[in-house]
């Protein structure tokens, strides 16, 4: 590992695991070693993301690098945003109020629902005919 990594942590959302490592920086974010605007061209992702550093006004004190894998894009950025939460929470302890008042340390713990058998999903009903 590099000598200048502050502090990692690893967030988990549906499918995906993300580890993400925090250093003393500018700001840029990089994500499986590639810039944060193409591999989450949705703003709404990225919000997503940026959500931790925004609480905390710590968005231009860091460069955080990213591996995530799983599941799918909405999967993954929230993935991204547990772990830079869990990572800053490394960082300094202090911030845990804050990050706690806004949900960011809680793993959402909702998963696909599997298919029962019977039924062509989860839930779904095949049509009924009465004759």
């Amino acid at each position: 590992m590099e000598q200048n990594i502050i502090n990692s942590g690893t967030g988990k959302r549906k499918t995906a695991v993300a580890r993400v490592f925090l250093k003393s920086g500018s700001g840029t974010i990089t994500i499986n070693k590639r810039k944060f605007e193409d591999y989450f061209p949705n703003p709404v992702h990225r919000m997503i993301i940026e959500t931790p550093l925004a609480v905390t006004q710590t968005k231009e004190k860091f460069d955080i690098r990213v591996n995530v894998q799983g599941g799918g894009l909405s999967g993954q950025a929230g993935a991204v945003r547990h772990g830079i939460a869990r990572a800053l929470l490394t960082y300094d302890p202090e911030l845990k109020g804050k990050l706690r008042a806004h949900g960011l340390l809680t793993r959402d713990a909702r998963e696909v629902e599997r298919k029962k058998p019977g039924r062509p999903k989860a839930r779904k009903r095949f049509q009924f005919s009465k004759r």
